[in-house]
């Protein structure tokens, strides 16, 4: 009697706790917004300490799955194309498209998603989710589907090598079991994930595309015997049709296969699977690398069994994320990309090498905590790559500007100007007769270059820029 007296007590307790968590993060979404503050993760941290398990008791409301992105470079693209498409094809999701991918932001989505009694209905749930924060997600968040774009070199203060986060992921991946992998399969490292898991399925680009350069890898040596790799071929990095010498490891069978790739307008190609029917994509993405963002969700639908018979359709609706070759059109097009480790950046540099128009370039450099305060990688990018006759100008600001400089230095690249006014940067670069401009930024340097932007797009409107062109 004492026992079901105290059961009854510690749930009413709970379910208080509960309430009262949703109430006071719901207090905080409207105050950070007041604020002019996006609210993404603060209003998470307290909910979790008034409520522990909220983010458990929350998602017992996705009625068909929750689908969770992991990956150093490409997560939060491929997580909001997850969102978009079941969006446009009817479906309640509810999804981080702001990119709050930590056990905070995590929480935050789903009190904002709820009723003040905790209650909502949604079909699906996409979740981008920093790898480091996995194990502790995982605690209470059971995902139907996992997918794993790469694992690349990133923040190298917070997250150490590569070793390091596919350990944390392995943890993770233990915690749930019954999980659905959707693996990366041109990637030696993340391949590792689905030796011993019972539901993995491996997407990838089977045929060479580009060129075959020497280009930095992030990992040379084979994660199960410690030799070097070799290729058939590779992409990017370290991906491609990898295979060991020494032990057999190499490239799995791969259940969702692109063939017939070309870059030259649109990004178009096809898709394989023994699944379904053959499927011819095209869609306005800038980059290679999209390539297997897209071929990722599309694995996923596949696998989940999700009815997405418009996929092309809706994929022609959607737009370039946040920062990741973002174009903005003034007199001419200014092309904003997110580079923030080695692979990307590389990948970035190929895709404006790839565009022949005469262009000038801006890289941004920060070393805030976001951005990683270890800036050692830059000496892993080939910016050799931009001895280009394309690229015209080549200006270098943010917090360590002079770095960068110094890197291009001995990559026997000229510096035009060295500046810690972005703006006027911009303004100047926008003001050449050159074609197009792109601006690569570290982290944290995004948003304050896009509210440059902004500004000079509503200066543009009022009459109050400059256009005259200087040569």
């Amino acid at each position: 009697m004492t026992k079901t007296i105290q059961k009854k007590s510690n749930y009413k307790t709970g379910v208080i706790r509960f309430i009262f968590a949703i109430w006071i993060a719901k207090i905080l979404t409207i105050a950070g917004k007041l604020l002019g503050k996006k609210a993404t993760s603060m209003p998470g941290v307290a909910a979790m300490k008034i409520c522990p398990d909220v983010i458990r008791r929350l998602s017992s409301n996705i009625e068909k799955a929750i689908i969770v992105v992991c990956g150093t470079n490409g997560k939060t693209t491929t997580n909001n194309l997850l969102h978009d498409v079941l969006t446009y094809h009817g479906y309640d999701v509810i999804c981080n498209t702001a990119g709050a991918n930590m056990i905070s932001g995590i929480a935050a989505l789903f009190v904002q998603s709820c009723n003040m009694a905790g209650k909502f209905r949604s079909d699906y749930a996409c979740i981008e989710l920093d790898e480091a924060s996995a194990v502790k997600v995982f605690e209470y968040l059971t995902p139907n589907c996992m997918i794993i774009t790469n694992l690349f070199r990133d923040q190298l203060d917070r997250y150490g090598e590569i070793g390091t986060t596919a350990g944390l992921l392995k943890k993770a991946i233990d915690k749930v079991e019954d999980v659905k992998l959707i693996l990366n399969g041109d990637d030696p490292i993340t391949t590792t994930f689905g030796l011993n898991h019972a539901h993995t399925f491996y997407f990838g680009v089977s045929e060479e595309v580009l060129p075959q350069d020497i280009e930095t890898r992030e990992s040379e040596f084979c994660m199960v015997c410690g030799a070097k790799l070799n290729y058939h071929y590779f992409h990017y990095s370290q991906l491609g049709d990898f295979y060991c010498p020494t032990c057999g490891y190499k490239r799995p069978q791969i259940d969702f296969s692109v063939y017939d790739v070309d870059m030259e307008n649109n990004l178009t190609f096809r898709i394989s699977s023994e699944k379904e029917h053959e499927r011819e994509m095209s869609f306005h993405y800038k980059g290679f690398y999209n390539i297997y963002n897209v071929l990722a969700i599309y694995a996923a639908f596949s696998v989940l069994n999700i009815d997405v018979s418009n996929f092309n359709e809706a994929l022609a609706n959607c737009k370039p994320e946040t920062g990741r070759m973002e174009e903005f059109m003034f007199q001419k097009p200014l092309i904003l990309n997110l580079s923030k480790n080695p692979a990307g950046y590389n990948q970035a540099i190929m895709t404006l090498l790839h565009d022949q128009r005469k262009k000038d370039v801006i890289i941004i450099i920060n070393d805030n905590f976001a951005d990683g305060i270890d800036i050692s990688w830059l000496w892993d990018v080939d910016f050799q790559k931009l001895h280009d006759n394309s690229v015209c100008s080549l200006t270098v600001a943010g917090l360590r500007a002079y770095d960068m400089a110094l890197r291009l230095k001995y990559a026997d690249i000229r510096v035009d100007c060295i500046t810690k006014d972005v703006k006027q940067a911009i303004i100047n670069i926008l003001n050449t007769n050159r074609e197009v401009c792109y601006v690569l930024v570290s982290y944290t340097a995004l948003f304050p270059t896009r509210a440059i932007l902004s500004d000079i797009m509503k200066a543009n409107k009022k009459g109050g820029f400059d256009g005259e062109t200087n040569n």
